[in-house]
């Protein structure tokens, strides 16, 4: 759990500022539970250049409660909680002396936005909190007050959580839950999960990520591991301590980061990937007589594939529709092997490519249209699908048809934006599973938005 706050002070000399608004919100890693805003009398004078960048005067906080009266909110909404601020050690310094000079020792794990974002979004311009967010597209109003920041950074930290692929934020933030410290209880841990789609991480006693799997809904796959009696499952109850998860809002992106979090965090119980979760592919070669020929084959990494799949059964389900949809001949895609015309040409539903009727440049035509389709290879396009709320879209960056990473917009504006887009962007590693992932999810999912991108 987190407190996300933002803190309004009066300015003057180190140590002798007070509060003179405070904004926090407790987020659980998905939404906000709970939120208290206030406005504080400091019982001491604002500094002029303050007023001038906050708008907040002594005449508006003459019969605003003193700190003392909403110290125990504040250590309400913030126990057991990682404290999240930009420039985080600002902020805690200044509730720490506020609570010193009430005689109270205040202490709380802190996380500081603007060190996570020099991390996980490097090469920004500028990390101060409005250019940060105005380059993210982000929106932010009341800029300089407590309420207005505090949102700012609710959002921000919510695109930091989704870009640590390492899950180091959440494995240190796990340690401090109250519930981390008893002993587990399964049905209390499903209690807490979704039925939504996307990635779940399993923690040990210590925090550590055990196991991750991605499910269409979570809840329900969770309670198979807790109800499973094999091996591996009795040995994962055991060892559970807390489940998180990150709701995903499709399948695609749920399946791309279960693949590159379980290569980069190898949880113990996760077997190592299959060396491929693709086994055959569909190639293309132009034969003697200059026409371009498909072969689905055993999926080899050394040659270029048009598009790869599971099994080779699902490659030929794959190529008879093509050879329908485009209007191929069975013969010159491997499905007729003959010497002669293919069996679809003696129903008149071929034009004869197989024995040279129907010209080379024609045929080639539609045969690079199929590859056209199903390879992404040297193309500039977004992968648009739902997001994880209403308004929300997850997007999916391709660029010289090189899988760079996934994020979430609100905004069309962030979309075709290729700098804001790029910012807002998880960087993936782009391997053969990531795309064997990407293609086989578009070929059953054809309603999906493609947008093409000029990078110029």
């Amino acid at each position: 759990m987190y407190a996300i706050l933002d803190i309004e002070t009066t300015g003057g000399k180190y140590n002798e500022e007070g509060i003179t608004e405070i904004a926090i919100y407790k987020f659980d890693g998905h939404e906000v539970v709970d939120q208290f805003i206030s406005l504080v009398n400091p019982e001491r004078e604002i500094q002029p250049f303050v007023v001038n960048l906050t708008g907040i005067n002594s005449n508006m906080l003459k019969n605003a409660p003193k700190f003392y009266e909403v110290a125990k909110r504040i250590i309400e909404i913030t126990e057991d909680c990682v404290i999240v601020a930009h420039n985080s050690e600002f902020d805690y310094r200044i509730l720490r002396t506020e609570f010193d000079r009430l005689g109270f020792e205040y202490k709380r794990k802190s996380l500081c936005t603007v060190s996570l974002s020099k991390t996980l979004i490097p090469d920004q311009p500028s990390y101060s909190l409005g250019k940060l967010t105005r380059s993210l597209g982000i929106p932010i109003s009341d800029r300089h007050r407590a309420n207005g920041d505090a949102i700012a950074t609710v959002k921000l930290f919510k695109m930091l959580l989704a870009k640590d692929v390492k899950k180091v934020i959440i494995q240190d933030a796990i340690k401090v839950e109250p519930s981390f410290k008893m002993e587990p209880n399964l049905k209390q841990i499903l209690n807490g999960l979704p039925h939504s789609t996307g990635v779940y991480y399993i923690h040990n006693k210590n925090g550590e990520i055990i196991y991750i799997g991605k499910s269409k809904n979570i809840k329900n796959r969770l309670s198979q591991h807790f109800t499973n009696t094999n091996a591996k499952s009795k040995k994962i109850q055991l060892q559970t301590s807390a489940v998180t998860y990150e709701t995903t809002g499709n399948e695609l992106i749920a399946l791309l980061k279960e693949s590159e979090e379980i290569k980069r965090n190898k949880p113990i119980f996760n077997r190592a990937l299959r060396r491929t979760v693709f086994t055959h592919a569909l190639y293309s070669f132009t034969d003697k007589d200059g026409y371009i020929n498909l072969q689905i084959d055993k999926a080899d990494g050394r040659k270029k594939a048009i598009t790869t799949f599971s099994t080779k059964n699902s490659a030929k389900q794959f190529l008879f529709k093509a050879v329908e949809e485009f209007n191929l001949c069975q013969k010159l895609t491997g499905l007729y092997p003959t010497k002669g015309s293919c069996f679809n040409y003696t129903i008149k539903q071929c034009e004869g490519a197989c024995i040279k009727e129907e010209t080379l440049d024609l045929y080639n035509q539609r045969v690079n249209k199929l590859i056209e389709k199903y390879a992404y290879k040297n193309k500039n396009m977004v992968i648009v699908d739902k997001g994880r709320d209403v308004g929300e879209r997850s997007v999916i960056l391709i660029k010289n048809g090189i899988y760079t990473g996934y994020g979430y917009v609100n905004l069309n504006y962030q979309i075709n934006n290729v700098n804001v887009l790029e910012s807002l962007i998880t960087p993936m590693e782009n391997n053969r599973d990531t795309q064997h992932i990407i293609q086989n999810y578009l070929r059953r999912n054809k309603n999906i938005k493609l947008i093409s991108l000029d990078t110029r």
